[in-house]
């Protein structure tokens, strides 16, 4: 677990402006690429429903693994309010 709480914090992981009709109304990832963010993602941030991306940035612990390994690295990735970012521990 990361320890991060992003629950009142506006989301840190947005749509690229110039790619938000292609990604969210023609979900392009979905349709052409299998929506390879919702299996790369460790924790689960990226999910479909009715064939609409959700982006549960909540749960994002900072890996930055969807700013790099998007198709057409669509996510504009900041870093989140307060810049605590994770504090992992083992359990």
């Amino acid at each position: 677990r990361a320890g991060v709480d992003h629950v009142d914090q506006p989301s840190h992981l947005k749509v690229k402006p110039h790619l938000q009709t292609d990604i969210l109304r023609d979900a392009k990832s979905l349709k052409e690429h299998s929506a390879p963010e919702r299996n790369f993602c460790p924790a689960g941030v990226y999910e479909y429903v009715d064939d609409s991306l959700v982006i549960n940035s909540q749960n994002c612990i900072h890996c930055k693994c969807c700013a790099i390994k998007t198709p057409l690295e669509y996510i504009d990735w900041t870093v989140p309010e307060g810049g605590g970012g994770p504090n992992y521990s083992l359990t």
